[in-house]
């Protein structure tokens, strides 16, 4: 097994580290999945269906979609 770490930033992203994204075989622009189970979140190459369901999602969200929601929302 080999462990490797990277720090979140500020803003809470984090740089994948090269043993992951070799692992994985990510380039840049692609997505990741989290699987989240329990206390443990594995991390994968996102696959199109995982893409697709947020993707269907979107339009039906335009109800939050004023600048009275984006002001509310603008800090989280």
């Amino acid at each position: 097994m080999q462990i490797t770490t990277s720090k979140i930033t500020k803003h809470f992203q984090a740089t994948i580290p090269e043993p992951v994204r070799k692992a994985l075989n990510l380039h840049a622009g692609e997505a990741i999945a989290f699987d989240i189970e329990g206390g443990e979140i594995r991390l994968r190459k996102a696959e199109a269906m995982d893409m697709e369901w947020p993707q269907a999602l979107e339009p039906t969200l335009s109800e939050w979609a004023g600048e009275a929601d984006e002001e509310a929302y603008r800090d989280l």
